[in-house]
């Protein structure tokens, strides 16, 4: 079970000292059974005047801070380890029913799966549906799994990655007509095409192991990373990544799962001065693996033995 080091820093410069809003925070990774949080620290620079922790309606660790003092800089610096189990994709458990598409979502799973299933984005001349559907036989029914592996990895060989700094997220049609775009991008349009054939699909963000030894391997790191999960029955919610090509959760450290993409911004908050005070902000991720020692830490607990400072 390999024991992974991530290390976050985001820098916001501005041209003079500026005072700031609140700040949400969402760098801690979520306890599951597939990755284990052993440590985490948060340090803040200027330190904030408060500094809280809560579960946000998805469940997802969010850290709240406020500040009274200005300053030309605002630094964020989140230091994690945990223990990473990848799972066995992409072969998984189906339940018989679901084994092969098209199937349906039991009574009792559909009051809460439905918001995942609706189209968020306009798709009028369903180039969207169309892209989806192209996926499925003529005739007959497909392999659930192969089905959803197809999609996936036909972005990952047919689009081509481009990293965007700009804010929020390409419109769908967009990033197909284009065939390239950012992980998030990517991210959106599979999922608007899983919701196309009525499969549940939620946004999942996090951070990206790439090891150093095989540089090759992936696309997207050195910051955070975007993709999705799609709730089948018998297997649960399952990962995917368009954007390497990857079905189930290999080197994939799951942050924050949300409906929408603008509900999992790893980090959000205001300033008050000029916009021209704004001299933009840097993002550094490092994610390595380590010896496997460490103990446990409870889940959402705030950061760790390090204070923010």
């Amino acid at each position: 079970m390999p024991i992974l080091s991530v290390n976050h820093r985001t820098v916001y410069q501005y041209r003079r000292p500026v005072s700031f809003g609140e700040h949400r925070i969402m760098f801690r990774p979520r306890d599951s059974y597939d990755q284990r949080l052993i440590e985490a620290t948060l340090d803040i620079t200027p330190e904030p005047a408060s500094l809280r922790w809560m579960f946000d309606v998805f469940g997802n660790c969010v850290a709240v801070a406020t500040f009274d003092t200005r300053s030309e800089r605002l630094t964020f610096a989140s230091g994690i380890t945990l223990e990473h189990t990848p799972g066995h994709a992409p072969v998984f458990p189906l339940a018989p029913h679901a084994t092969d598409y098209p199937f349906g979502y039991g009574a009792e799973d559909m009051p809460d799966l439905a918001r995942s299933i609706e189209r968020q984005w306009p798709d009028p001349r369903h180039e969207v549906d169309a892209w989806a559907r192209s996926f499925l036989p003529q005739q007959g029914r497909v392999p659930t799994q192969e089905l959803l592996a197809a999609m996936t990895r036909s972005v990952r060989a047919n689009f081509t990655y481009l990293a965007r700094s700009e804010k929020g997220v390409q419109d769908p049609l967009t990033t197909l007509r284009g065939k390239r775009g950012s992980c998030r991008d990517f991210a959106v349009l599979m999922m608007e095409g899983v919701r196309a054939l009525g499969m549940a699909a939620r946004f999942v963000s996090g951070y990206l192991y790439n090891p150093r030894n095989d540089r090759a391997r992936h696309v997207g790191g050195g910051s955070t990373h975007a993709w999705l999960q799609v709730y089948l029955p018998g297997a649960g919610w399952i990962e995917f990544d368009p954007t390497n090509g990857i079905v189930g959760n290999r080197d994939l450290i799951r942050v924050a799962v949300t409906r929408d993409p603008a509900q999992a911004v790893p980090l959000h908050g205001s300033f008050f001065g000029l916009a021209s005070d704004d001299l933009g902000m840097r993002v550094e991720v490092d994610v390595v693996e380590l010896a496997a020692t460490a103990t446990t830490q409870p889940d959402c607990q705030g950061p760790g033995p390090t204070p923010a400072r």
